[in-house]
């Protein structure tokens, strides 16, 4: 973070420089880099990320807000952006105050790890990489496995003329295995992984049995038959029930979209919406959660809201002016995806709060259906409040046994009817985070963690 704290002193002097022509002014400066492993059958290749260097200044204009960035950080861009700042605000800004109350908020903040990402050679991650392809090509039928390590350390500088002050130092890590196995020209393929904020205890879940199993799984998906379609019980593994928190009450409930009234959830703040089994909540203070962060990009701290509590939709996620127009608290959800990148409200670690049924009581409780696991996408209509989630892979339960695999699968339908259908939430020992990325729309890209534990519901299903 020092390259950032030697900004300090100039950043001041631009901020007191553009005070006098707004009400409010604040700057955010961004250094970022990492780096990537990629290994399979026929190569090893290790790729530097994206280096990111930049800064944003932001005022309340006569128009509304008003934004000068740039990919330097530089003192002679600096005052560059802010001179060209105070052009574009022209002499008539500081009649009126910018929506909601401007953080205040003075901190710094670095990820803490007992095996820190920058202890880690390149030389302890190649072997890592190539311990995890040799347990999944170990496994008969499984022809190659394609490996990825990623490491990415990011920091953050954030000034206002309110007073605010926040640095941070977020470190994030992740790595996964994909097994393939090849039978008669026909390809399955099946997947594990792990990551969040913190060092080298993040990939401690790709472990030799996981990978085994996955690898195993992928090999009986190449005898697999048809999923089967339409509406039936069906029983969310932890991945698969994180991305319906995300897509479900992660999404919608994103204020500056109900504000807009482009939610579906917007007339239901405050109504029961679920069964008292159900909690949904998004944190970006969890402890090595991917989606993790100390401070939001409009200074305001990160931190737990319940958004669905018990079955009723208790809050929303909310930057400073949709928290103004529905009258209550910053949530510490405003994020850019980088320093060229706009503010948005955005998720952090979205997920369903354990229950207490058991896996084996669950799929008794199902008796015919199917299990959804590994999930590999899911989208949502915040205006329509339909939802669809893909997953790789899954299970046929007859009985209330589990009785063979099945191919990918796709389920759809309303949030809410899925929702008000839930019967049974999985315990705490089965609770998963899930390392992920989050558009809004389709760009500005920004880590979200998903999580839970199993849930039981109804929905349609069908091959995907």
């Amino acid at each position: 973070m020092s390259e950032l704290t030697e900004l300090d002193d100039l950043l001041a002097r631009l901020l007191r420089r553009i005070e006098p022509r707004t009400r409010y002014a604040e700057v955010m400066a961004q250094v970022s880099s990492g780096e990537s492993i990629r290994h399979d059958r026929s190569s090893t290749v290790v790729q530097p990320g994206a280096e990111i260097r930049g800064a944003v200044f932001r005022a309340w204009g006569p128009r509304g807000w008003c934004e000068v960035g740039g990919s330097q950080l530089d003192p002679d861009a600096l005052e560059g952006y802010a001179t060209t700042l105070l052009d574009r605000l022209g002499y008539g800004g500081g009649a009126a105050d910018p929506p909601g109350v401007a953080a205040t908020t003075r901190g710094e903040a670095a990820t803490k790890s007992s095996r820190p990402i920058d202890e880690m050679t390149l030389s302890d991650r190649l072997d890592r990489a190539k311990s995890w392809y040799a347990w999944a090509t170990e496994v008969p039928g499984v022809k190659n496995a394609f490996v990825s390590l990623d490491c990415r350390s990011e920091s953050r500088l954030f000034c206002s003329t309110a007073g605010a002050r926040t640095l941070q130092t977020v470190d994030r890590i992740r790595g996964s295995v994909v097994a393939l196995a090849v039978e008669q020209g026909k390809v399955e393929y099946d997947y594990t992984g792990s990551g969040g904020t913190g060092g080298a205890e993040q990939l401690d879940g790709v472990t030799p049995e996981r990978v085994a199993h996955v690898a195993r799984e992928a090999v009986e998906l190449l005898q697999a038959p048809e999923a089967p379609s339409g509406k039936q019980r069906v029983l969310l593994d932890p991945s698969a029930a994180g991305t319906f928190a995300h897509e479900s009450f992660g999404h919608g409930a994103e204020a500056d979209q109900m504000v807009r009234m482009r939610s579906y959830l917007a007339p239901l703040l405050g109504t029961e919406v679920g069964p008292p089994e159900v909690t949904i909540v998004d944190d970006g203070s969890y402890a090595g959660g991917w989606g993790s962060i100390y401070f939001d990009d409009e200074g305001h701290r990160s931190g737990r809201t319940v958004l669905v509590d018990r079955g009723h939709f208790a809050s929303a996620l909310q930057d400073r002016e949709a928290a103004a127009l529905l009258g209550r608290p910053a949530t510490g959800n405003t994020r850019r995806a980088d320093c060229l990148s706009r503010p948005f409200v955005r998720m952090t670690n979205t997920f369903v709060e354990p229950g207490k049924m058991t896996f084996e009581e669950m799929v008794r409780e199902m008796g015919e259906g199917v299990v959804l696991e590994s999930c590999t996408s899911g989208v949502e209509d915040p205006l329509g409040g339909q939802m669809q989630i893909k997953v790789k892979k899954g299970h046929r339960v007859r009985g209330g046994e589990i009785v063979g695999i099945l191919p990918s699968m796709a389920l759809s339908g309303k949030v809410l009817e899925f929702l008000r259908a839930i019967r049974g939430v999985g315990p705490a020992e089965d609770f998963r985070m899930s390392p992920g990325f989050c558009g809004k729309g389709h760009t500005d890209l920004l880590p979200a963690g998903t999580g839970g534990s199993y849930l039981l519901s109804e929905a349609t299903v069908g091959p995907a």
